[in-house]
């Protein structure tokens, strides 16, 4: 493999170096594309259960007598609506409206909260929280001190019970407990995650994950699968998930993104008169799910053309795969302003104008 220089590597590198993993960088990291085949272990995930690093995730904890308050103005949705143990899914935008990042914020103690944050955006996280407080407020950045561990797929709940004390089955999606696993204390366990299945993450210090990473694999004795990110990335897709960098960006609001559902206009906020004025006004492009209209497996990709009948550009596609689920090509995009209504639309792929049909999200439902 060629060096890159300045990529990073988690701590569970070596792991993915000895299971064969194909390596890419992505987000400035070295990370698993794939172990054997991202197709398998995609299916593997929605029937029995997948393993996931995502410690390449920027992981700050924000804590102080105002980190309620500032939270509250730097957010989008309403924080004061979760309680100790409870996570919330959220972004902060800017004084345009534009999605700076998506994050999940859990509520730890009193005035401390971990915040999950893409690794792209590390860095701009924190000069933008540090540049916008009003209130006196810690930060403290554990993004190469802390690994997160996803597992992932239906009998996730039924293996990971044997590592940990914790019962698995009396904590609600988006809750968390900070117990035992592995025999290793004071570890925070969520029922989170990016694939739409059952599944938990685990957030543990880098000293005890190579441990904890093993003997996840052991005790699922193969029916627990490592997995890389093309997989992660068409487990999303079939939940109709964003992606920051590609569905989401600081050029796309919220209510265009149609991630309407986390804004709270009740409170105060960043970029609250914009959007309030977007949502009255109408926004400047259409979020669109789609899947391809063709029994050819023809994956519309980043970047590709949204067209109309006479063959204009109407739009583009920010992301794309094929479900092996529902067995189609599906797509996430945008249409620009006027061609809200237009119909019918195609994708341009490899010059051939191939019809797309919406559909509402997700592609899928997760039994």
């Amino acid at each position: 493999m060629m060096e890159i220089n300045n990529l990073k590597k988690t701590i569970l590198y070596d792991f993915h170096i000895k299971l064969n993993a194909k390596i890419v960088n992505f987000s400035g990291f070295y990370m698993p594309l794939q172990y054997k085949s991202s197709l398998e272990e995609h299916i593997h995930v929605r029937n029995y259960s997948g393993i996931f690093d995502v410690s390449h995730m920027g992981k700050f904890i924000i804590k102080g007598k105002n980190a309620n308050k500032v939270l509250q103005y730097l957010t989008t949705n309403d924080i004061s609506k979760i309680k100790i143990g409870q996570a919330q899914y959220t972004c902060f935008t800017n004084e345009n409206g534009g999605i700076i990042d998506d994050l999940i914020i859990y509520y730890l103690n009193n005035n401390e909260y971990l915040l999950i944050v893409n690794s792209i955006n590390i860095e701009k996280n924190k000069k933008w929280i540090i540049s916008n407080k009003k209130y006196e407020l810690e930060l403290i950045d554990l993004s190469q001190e802390y690994s997160l561990i996803a597992v992932q797929g239906p009998k996730s709940f039924f293996y990971i019970q044997k590592l940990t004390s914790i019962s698995l089955n009396d904590l609600p999606f988006y809750h968390f407990k900070i117990g035992n696993i592995c025999g290793i204390k004071n570890v925070l366990i969520s029922h989170t995650g990016y694939t739409g299945s059952i599944g938990i993450e685990i957030y543990v210090s880098n000293k005890y994950a190579k441990y904890i990473w093993s003997n996840i694999l052991n005790i699922g004795n193969g029916n627990i699968i490592p997995c890389g990110i093309s997989s992660r990335d068409s487990l999303r897709l079939e939940m109709g998930y964003r992606l920051y960098g590609q569905d989401i960006s600081e050029n796309i609001t919220p209510i265009e993104s149609g991630l309407s559902w986390i804004i709270d206009f009740k409170k105060n906020f960043i970029s609250k008169n914009f959007l309030i004025k977007q949502k009255k006004c109408g926004v400047h492009k259409k979020f669109i799910s789609f899947y391809v209209d063709d029994i050819k497996i023809l994956i519309p990709r980043n970047g590709y053309d949204i067209i109309n009948n006479n063959g204009s550009k109407i739009g583009v596609v920010t992301s794309g795969c094929y479900s092996p689920i529902i067995k189609k090509c599906i797509g996430l995009g945008y249409l620009y302003e006027y061609y809200h209504n237009t119909f019918p639309i195609f994708v341009l792929i490899r010059n051939k104008k191939i019809p797309i049909v919406e559909k509402k999200l997700p592609f899928i439902k997760i039994k």
